[in-house]
């Protein structure tokens, strides 16, 4: 999945912060007071001035880009 600088994937949450991953897997930290949506670990946000909103189409890309890749890693 493509994403730019103001994308980011919440990687876990830890109190009140969201530890979150750029597009360069830089690691940043951001209050989760300034997420606007549920929040949970693998979703996808974006930043819009000094908000961050959870995107689901790009979580659900996402979530089912990963579901590909992983499918044919275990033998039935």
């Amino acid at each position: 999945m493509q994403y730019n600088s103001n994308k980011f994937i919440i990687d876990r949450v830890e109190g009140n912060i969201a530890v979150c991953e750029d597009n360069k897997g830089n690691m940043i930290n951001i209050n989760i007071k300034y997420i606007i949506g549920k929040i949970k670990e693998g979703s996808v946000i974006i930043k819009k001035n000094s908000l961050y909103y959870i995107d689901e189409n790009l979580t659900k890309k996402r979530k089912k880009e990963i579901e590909e890749l992983v499918k044919g890693l275990w033998v039935e």
